[in-house]
């Protein structure tokens, strides 16, 4: 999964993209990411960073297809929820190089070498990884 979000470096920024020629958001990148390892998974629609949606969120990672992590050092592949304010959520996936997300600012996929300035409040594995 680390190998192939290394790829998204340089796709374009866009709210809601799924589909890395259009462009892609933070869930997008995970769902690229994930499609080539579990192509039938699908991450749910109707949803948003901002607000009330942390139970949703952790919900779709909390199943036999994840395995949450407590405080164990990160490895490539590994998920990232993070919080740069208060109601507002952002993923990330550990590559060995730094973390891949999709950054609204800069309007591209971006390797950031060292971790993200914010909080990580939940973490995930792929089974079997």
């Amino acid at each position: 999964m680390a190998s192939r979000a290394l790829d998204l470096v340089g796709v374009p920024f866009k709210l809601g993209g799924r589909c890395p020629r259009a462009g892609l958001d933070c869930v997008g990148v995970v769902a690229v990411a994930l499609a080539e390892h579990i192509p039938d998974y699908r991450i749910p629609d109707g949803y948003t960073l901002r607000g009330q949606y942390l139970e949703r969120i952790t919900a779709f990672f909390d199943c036999p297809v994840f395995r949450r992590l407590a405080q164990e050092n990160p490895a490539p592949g590994d998920i990232l929820l993070c919080q740069p304010a208060a109601w507002q959520f952002h993923l990330a996936i550990v590559t060995g190089h730094g973390l891949v997300h999709a950054h609204a600012g800069l309007r591209r996929v971006v390797l950031n070498p060292v971790s993200l300035p914010w909080p990580v409040i939940g973490r995930w594995r792929l089974v079997g990884d």
